[in-house]
């Protein structure tokens, strides 16, 4: 389920606001990002115009810069392969004065420009010939068609433009209303059909999605057999895979892989509907399969194709709403490292891209940065989190893509085993719904380790100093052993505002078995701003040295420094770990 993102309008100076706040007011949902410590009152902030204009762009989310033309191309020039999947990119003159569209033509870019430009009462510079004169593209055809031909359709609109006529046959208001030059007796023809038709360079072909699908869900047939059955009860009605608006299934069917797999493998969408929604068709005796096939394509829609496990039903009179029903939901618990951008995996950023929603701990989502432009935030107290895993649950069972965001690894004291704990222990029928995947991240001891060398070389254990979950007896006893066994140690939630003695007592548990002089790092705001990491002795840990955002590693009794230029070091656990060493 991949999400269109919010409009992007990037300012670089205070200036450039007043045009900002005037355009995200023509498009809603639209977010301002400004230059740190250039701009204030602000949506989002960045730090690095470049990267950041190329993050947005790899996103696909559309681009309003209000700045000069030639700063924004130079900018994106590196990424320009492929025009069909550019994104909409747009230079808008810091005055309001101009509105020039630059990239993503075939991805509504002119219609993005003259929203903006009537808004400011401007004309868009718009140069795209078909565009000026027949106020529409060829390629880029409205929701809910698609153009089988598009390889033709640059000599098309030339011819059209040469004064060629051109028949329409069929029905789209989108057309018969624009200013082509249609002609009844024209040369070149467009023509609107769920059809299989043949393609000539003369003829454009729309496919009007008006096509529903419906698999029964008890079925035993594979994926890769329904796909087969679906193509060959197409083919055998010369209808177009194109015309196909989604495949459609009963909420209680939203976790089958078959549906996914065959909306994958036919490039549509798969919606689930509600038993309420299916109720009007059921009283009247269609079977399920029959009931939500006839749902999907409203009241004036018909069977065209049975078998005994599927259902075709076409609309009579206009495409398909993509919208109705929902898509299934989908949960990503996910790491987002100590916090800083090239920090995150790949994945992680990618889901960030195509979440809707964002469920956490306020800092945490703060620390997305501009990779949450656009999402609906959910934040709550960090101690919360057995009613937030419920909370983002419901949300992912209502159909949306909610993101559980973690600092560090999601598995490691965070959300990943609050999501399941609630999935064990408090379990609703509509959650067995909801796709699930935990996406790691960089933890908070990896990143300290790695700042000053490797004290986590070789075994070592990690303990949370939080007696909140779990009582101090326990934490004791697991200090205790790690100490006998040599082990080095990571200390994770040290002290808070509320608890200042038990890294007292951990210190002196440890000292009864470790050398006073025990190499301890200390690594607060990790990847954030006021980041710090300083090597102490195990003697000198003291309550007042950290807090939350502190992760303290102490070393085994094999842990070396090594000293460096300019009083710095070195620390690390050897890999060798020989008795006499």
């Amino acid at each position: 389920m991949t999400i269109q993102p919010s409009p992007a309008v990037i300012i670089l100076g205070q200036n450039s606001l007043p045009i900002a706040q005037k355009i995200t007011s023509l498009l809603p949902g639209s977010i301002i990002y400004g230059l740190t410590n250039r701009t204030s009152n602000v949506d989002r902030n960045y730090t690095n115009f470049g990267d950041t204009l190329r993050e947005l762009f790899a996103q696909g989310t559309p681009i309003i810069g209000i700045c000069a033309a030639g700063i924004l191309i130079r900018t994106l020039a590196p990424m320009l392969s492929n025009k069909r999947q550019e994104p909409p990119v747009l230079a808008v003159a810091e005055d309001g004065s101009a509105v020039v569209p630059l990239l993503g033509g075939l991805n509504g870019v002119n219609d993005f420009a003259r929203q903006i430009a009537t808004g400011l009462n401007v004309k868009a510079a718009i140069t795209t010939t078909g565009d000026v004169r027949f106020g529409m593209v060829l390629e880029n055809p409205p929701p809910g068609y698609s153009l089988a031909n598009p390889e033709y359709a640059k000599s098309f609109t030339s011819e059209m433009l040469a004064g060629t006529k051109v028949k329409l046959e069929g029905n789209a208001p989108w057309l018969s209303n624009s200013n082509l030059p249609i002609d009844a007796n024209g040369k070149l023809s467009i023509l609107i059909t769920e059809k299989s038709i043949p393609s000539t360079p003369d003829r454009m072909v729309y496919h009007p999605r008006t096509l529903a699908i419906a698999i029964d869900d008890t079925t035993q047939f594979t994926t890769d057999e329904l796909i087969t059955l679906i193509q060959q009860q197409l083919a055998a009605a010369n209808l177009a895979t194109a015309a196909i608006a989604g495949i459609f299934a009963p909420n209680s069917v939203a976790d089958d892989i078959r549906i996914h797999a065959i909306a994958k493998s036919l490039a549509i969408p798969a919606r689930f509907l509600s038993q309420n929604q299916l109720d009007v068709f059921l009283a009247q005796g269609y079977s399920t399969t029959q009931a939500t096939v006839l749902t999907a394509v409203g009241a004036d829609g018909r069977l065209i194709l049975s078998s005994p496990v599927m259902e075709i039903a076409m609309s009579a009179s206009q495409p398909i709403d993509p919208n109705i029903g929902k898509p299934q939901g989908k949960l990503a618990i996910i790491g987002i490292g100590p916090g800083a951008s090239q920090w995150m995996s790949p994945q992680v950023k990618q889901i960030l891209a195509e979440a809707t929603d964002l469920v956490g701990y306020k800092t945490y989502l703060d620390l997305v940065g501009i990779l949450g432009g656009g999402k609906q935030r959910h934040e709550s107290d960090n101690r919360e989190e057995l009613a937030r895993a419920r909370a983002a649950l419901d949300l992912a069972a209502t159909g949306k893509y909610v993101a559980v965001v973690s600092s560090g690894d999601p598995g490691i004291y965070a959300m990943a085993a609050a999501v399941f704990e609630a999935l064990d222990c408090e379990p609703k029928p509509e959650w067995n719904s909801v796709e699930i995947q935990v996406a790691p991240g960089i933890s908070a001891m990896q990143a300290a380790s790695a700042a000053i060398g490797a004290p986590l070389g070789h075994d070592f254990s990690v303990i949370s100093l939080s007696d909140i979950l779990k009582s101090w007896s326990i934490i004791e006893q697991r200090i205790t052993t790690a100490a006998q066994g040599d082990f080095a140690i990571a200390f994770y939630n040290p002290v808070s505002k509320e608890r200042t003695w038990q890294l007292t007592a951990a210190r002196d548990i440890l000292l009864r078995y470790r050398n006073p002089n025990t190499p301890v790092v200390l690594a607060r705001n990790l990847g954030r701003m006021g980041e710090k990491v300083k090597v102490i002795t195990l003697e000198q840990l003291a309550p007042e040295q950290a807090d939350m955002r502190t992760v303290i590693l102490i070393g085994s009794s094999k842990t070396r420094i090594i000293p460096r230029p300019h009083g710095k070091v070195w620390v690390y656990t050897p890999r060798r770990y020989d008795e006499d060493a």
